[in-house]
């Protein structure tokens, strides 16, 4: 890449890294395509040949003609029509390709391309292979990987490749590696549909498109009398399940490569990092991130509403606070989050929980959180969320259903641990402790640095008169939050309706909580 920003219509193009924007949006461009629109962008007269293209693309790589037709396709579909109505990009025949818009002077010398979210990575969802031979298996697995293409393109997370650009890979045999480069994709979700008798098992794996390496993979087994609720399971198996393992994987491929980066992307990944580990001095660092980050973009809705986050969860914990008046900002940054959200899923789930806890406005974020969970149902951490608004300000029945159904499709998740407690809480506020108890350990196993956990554990067990456990947990929590007191915990509660948070106070207090 040239290192240049290049300018045409609504679009703009940062050479240097390989992304694209449209009206200030960032478009999934793709590394083959971003070398090729750079290539066409850039070339004598707009003109490049067929072999000058494949070479800019590929370089020292021999590849078919298709490969080339196949990308430059894509481009097309991306970009859209240009302002007259015409493709940007023109066949000459027998000779190559010419782009046809105006491209204004390139910039450079450190120029940057407003980002409204920080740089996504891609995913390519491939065909599924028949291992059976049966056609109508055929039909049925691309129907399936149909469907989780749409179900993951609801994710802002990363980007999907389109439909048409990983079909061309059906019932061809190419290494994963090779199939991501050439896609410009830096995940693959591959496949395969078997069928014995009357019986259908689908098999996925999440897959490194750089290493190579298998990240994530599993089973689904049905039968052919519910095909259509077999399909629909494994989408929504699938597309919860993928995200929070690209996430990680982002996480610790930007620890391995860039340690100490300061790029914007980066930040936003040891943010998130810090925010997930459940300790308070993590937490602080976290906020210290995203004031970094948002000092460089102040309307970046990823890092208002990730800062949003953090500190609510700073004063939900009863933490320390780090600001004259951490409530405050955190409503501040959840507002001017949702104006430049742009309706995405996730920030919504973020804003609207922050509003709810700590501008104390129940009616507003329990309405955030809802359209949120409806907006991408699939997305496991908006369910997670879903649940806890509603075990605080909704319906307790409700928040069951989301905590069983994210504990069922991802028991393993790393943030299991929400969910696993949301469970244990509905119990304790319907006073049925031992079964508060049971959920509260499965939380604890999960993860031993979550507050809310050690309070359930505390109040289940002086409840039930098991006032040697409640003391134990109680040591244990003050180890991992010094200074907490019933008042600390009790401000980051709502107080709309006392009897949500009663079971759980008089717990605190029996054990002999400050």
């Amino acid at each position: 890449m040239s290192g240049q920003m290049i300018a045409f219509g609504p679009f703009l193009l940062n050479a240097d890294n390989g992304t694209l924007f449209r009206d200030g949006e960032m478009v999934a461009l793709g590394q083959k395509g971003a070398l090729l629109l750079e290539a066409l962008v850039t070339g004598p007269g707009g003109v490049r040949t067929k072999t000058e293209l494949m070479d800019a693309a590929w370089p020292g790589t021999t590849v078919e003609e298709s490969n080339l037709s196949v990308q430059i396709g894509s481009l097309r579909r991306l970009l859209g029509p240009s302002p007259d109505g015409s493709e940007w990009i023109a066949t000459i025949p027998r000779v190559g390709y010419r782009f046809v818009g105006e491209v204004q002077a390139p910039m450079s010398g450190g120029a940057q391309a407003p980002l409204s979210k920080p740089f996504a990575p891609s995913l390519a969802v491939m065909p599924f292979r028949n291992l059976g031979g049966d056609p109508e298996q055929d039909y049925f697995a691309d129907g399936v990987v149909e469907d989780i293409i749409t179900a993951l393109s609801r994710f802002t997370s990363f980007a999907v490749i389109a439909r048409d650009s990983s079909f061309v890979y059906k019932g061809r045999s190419v290494d994963v590696r090779q199939m991501a480069s050439e896609l410009g994709a830096r995940y693959v979700l591959e496949g395969s549909v078997r069928r014995a008798g009357n019986r259908l098992r689908i098999s996925a794996q999440l897959v490194d498109g750089v290493a190579g390496a298998h990240l994530w993979a599993r089973n689904f087994d049905g039968t052919l009398e519910d095909v259509f609720d077999f399909q629909d399971k494994i989408t929504e198996s699938v597309a919860m399940l993928v995200e929070p393992h690209i996430q990680a994987a982002e996480i610790e491929r930007s620890r391995r490569e860039r340690p100490g980066s300061v790029a914007i992307y980066d930040i936003y990944l040891r943010a998130l990092n810090k925010i997930s580990s459940e300790s308070a001095k993590d937490n602080a660092e976290a906020c210290a991130l995203l004031s970094e980050a948002l000092a460089l973009e102040p309307d970046n809705a990823v890092f208002l509403a990730h800062a949003a986050w953090a500190l609510e969860h700073r004063s939900t914990m009863g933490w320390p606070p780090i600001g004259p008046d951490d409530r405050r900002k955190c409503a501040e940054l959840a507002r001017r989050g949702l104006e430049h959200a742009g309706g995405d899923a996730m920030l919504m789930a973020l804003c609207g929980m922050a509003l709810l806890l700590s501008a104390k406005d129940y009616d507003w974020g329990l309405a955030v959180v809802q359209a949120a969970v409806e907006a991408n149902p699939n997305n496991l951490m908006i369910v997670v969320r879903a649940g806890i608004a509603n075990l605080l300000c909704g319906s307790l029945d409700d928040a069951l259903t989301y905590f069983h159904r994210a504990n069922r499709l991802s028991p393993g998740d790393p943030g299991a641990h929400f969910s696993l407690a949301g469970i244990a809480h509905v119990h304790l506020i319907r006073k049925e402790y031992a079964e508060a108890l049971t959920w509260a350990a499965r939380s604890l196993a999960s993860n031993p640095n979550f507050d809310v956990t050690y309070w359930i554990l505390i109040a289940g067990n002086a409840h039930l008169g098991r006032m040697a456990d409640a003391h134990r947990f109680l040591r244990e929590l003050r180890e991992l939050s010094p200074g907490v007191t019933m008042a600390s915990i009790r401000a980051g509660h709502p107080d709309n309706d006392p009897t949500r948070v009663a079971t759980m106070f008089e717990g605190l207090r029996l054990a002999g909580l400050e």
